[in-house]
Protein backbone atom coordinates (compact mmCIF):
# COMPACT_ATOMS: atom_id res chain seq x y z
CA UNK A 1 0.00 0.00 0.00
CA UNK A 2 1.45 3.28 -1.37
CA UNK A 3 1.55 5.96 1.36
CA UNK A 4 2.71 10.04 1.14
CA UNK A 5 2.49 11.44 4.25
CA UNK A 6 3.69 14.81 4.60
CA UNK A 7 4.40 16.99 7.70
CA UNK A 8 6.26 20.55 8.51
CA UNK A 9 3.33 22.86 7.75
CA UNK A 10 2.49 25.49 10.03
CA UNK A 11 1.61 29.26 10.32
CA UNK A 12 4.38 31.40 9.88
CA UNK A 13 4.78 35.72 9.30
CA UNK A 14 5.05 36.91 5.64
CA UNK A 15 8.96 36.91 4.87
CA UNK A 16 9.19 33.49 7.16
CA UNK A 17 10.27 30.33 5.48
CA UNK A 18 9.30 26.56 6.18
CA UNK A 19 10.20 23.48 5.17
CA UNK A 20 7.86 20.57 4.28
CA UNK A 21 8.53 16.93 4.19
CA UNK A 22 7.26 14.06 2.25
CA UNK A 23 7.79 10.35 3.62
CA UNK A 24 6.93 7.94 1.29
CA UNK A 25 6.43 4.20 1.68
CA UNK A 26 5.01 1.54 -0.93
CA UNK A 27 6.65 2.20 -3.54
CA UNK A 28 9.95 2.06 -5.73
CA UNK A 29 10.46 5.68 -4.99
CA UNK A 30 13.48 6.47 -7.10
CA UNK A 31 11.31 5.65 -10.08
CA UNK A 32 8.58 8.04 -9.32
CA UNK A 33 8.88 11.55 -10.23
CA UNK A 34 7.48 13.72 -7.15
CA UNK A 35 5.80 16.85 -6.77
CA UNK A 36 4.24 19.35 -4.81
CA UNK A 37 0.56 20.95 -5.56
CA UNK A 38 -1.19 23.46 -3.18
CA UNK A 39 -4.98 24.32 -3.05
CA UNK A 40 -5.97 27.38 -1.35
CA UNK A 41 -9.62 28.02 0.03
CA UNK A 42 -12.09 28.63 -2.89
CA UNK A 43 -9.46 27.83 -5.97
CA UNK A 44 -8.57 24.81 -7.68
CA UNK A 45 -5.70 22.56 -7.01
CA UNK A 46 -2.07 23.91 -8.39
CA UNK A 47 1.35 22.69 -9.46
CA UNK A 48 4.17 24.52 -7.27
CA UNK A 49 7.09 22.13 -7.88
CA UNK A 50 8.30 18.45 -9.13
CA UNK A 51 11.71 16.68 -9.24
CA UNK A 52 13.02 14.10 -11.33
CA UNK A 53 13.78 10.65 -10.04
CA UNK A 54 17.74 11.07 -9.67
CA UNK A 55 17.05 15.02 -8.76
CA UNK A 56 19.19 16.56 -11.27
CA UNK A 57 15.84 18.54 -12.56
CA UNK A 58 13.94 20.47 -11.17
CA UNK A 59 10.47 22.72 -12.06
CA UNK A 60 8.66 25.34 -10.37
CA UNK A 61 5.69 27.05 -11.46
CA UNK A 62 6.38 31.00 -11.89
CA UNK A 63 5.10 32.44 -8.92
CA UNK A 64 7.45 30.07 -6.77
CA UNK A 65 10.33 30.46 -8.71
CA UNK A 66 13.70 31.78 -6.90
CA UNK A 67 11.69 31.09 -3.59
CA UNK A 68 11.24 27.71 -3.17
CA UNK A 69 13.62 24.56 -3.33
CA UNK A 70 12.16 20.96 -4.50
CA UNK A 71 14.65 18.22 -3.66
CA UNK A 72 14.71 14.61 -2.70
CA UNK A 73 16.44 12.04 -0.61
CA UNK A 74 16.07 8.40 -2.88
CA UNK A 75 17.67 6.42 0.76
CA UNK A 76 15.46 7.80 2.93
CA UNK A 77 11.99 8.04 0.54
CA UNK A 78 11.76 11.49 1.15
CA UNK A 79 11.06 15.20 -0.61
CA UNK A 80 11.01 18.58 0.40
CA UNK A 81 9.81 21.39 0.23
CA UNK A 82 11.84 24.78 1.12
CA UNK A 83 9.97 27.77 0.89
CA UNK A 84 11.78 31.19 1.63
CA UNK A 85 9.95 34.77 1.38
CA UNK A 86 6.58 32.95 2.63
CA UNK A 87 4.05 35.59 1.45
CA UNK A 88 0.30 35.76 2.29
CA UNK A 89 -1.21 34.42 -0.94
CA UNK A 90 1.23 31.31 -0.41
CA UNK A 91 -1.21 30.08 2.26
CA UNK A 92 -2.80 26.82 1.16
CA UNK A 93 -3.14 23.05 2.03
CA UNK A 94 0.28 21.78 0.25
CA UNK A 95 0.00 18.08 -1.18
CA UNK A 96 2.71 15.64 -2.08
CA UNK A 97 2.10 13.49 -5.02
CA UNK A 98 4.10 10.62 -6.74
CA UNK A 99 4.04 9.87 -10.76
CA UNK A 100 5.27 6.25 -11.83
CA UNK A 101 7.10 8.06 -14.96
CA UNK A 102 10.90 10.04 -15.64
CA UNK A 103 9.00 12.87 -17.08
CA UNK A 104 7.65 15.87 -14.36
CA UNK A 105 4.40 17.25 -15.35
CA UNK A 106 2.20 20.26 -13.78
CA UNK A 107 -1.10 18.58 -14.21
CA UNK A 108 -2.46 16.58 -11.07
CA UNK A 109 -4.72 14.51 -12.84
CA UNK A 110 -1.37 12.28 -14.44
CA UNK A 111 0.06 11.67 -10.54
CA UNK A 112 -1.07 8.25 -9.63
CA UNK A 113 -0.67 9.07 -5.45
CA UNK A 114 -1.10 11.84 -3.31
CA UNK A 115 -0.85 12.53 0.72
CA UNK A 116 -3.26 14.03 2.94
CA UNK A 117 -1.90 17.50 2.87
CA UNK A 118 -0.25 20.02 4.98
CA UNK A 119 -1.97 23.54 6.07
CA UNK A 120 0.56 26.01 5.60
CA UNK A 121 -0.70 29.74 6.41
CA UNK A 122 1.06 32.49 6.19
CA UNK A 123 0.23 35.79 7.97
CA UNK A 124 0.26 39.67 6.84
Amino acid sequence: QVQLVESGGGLVQAGGSLRLSCAASGLTFSRYVMGWFRQAPGKEQEFVAAISWSGGSTYYADGVKGRFTISRDNAKNTVHLLMNSLKPEDTAVYYCAARRSYVPDVSPRVYDYWGQGTQVTVSS
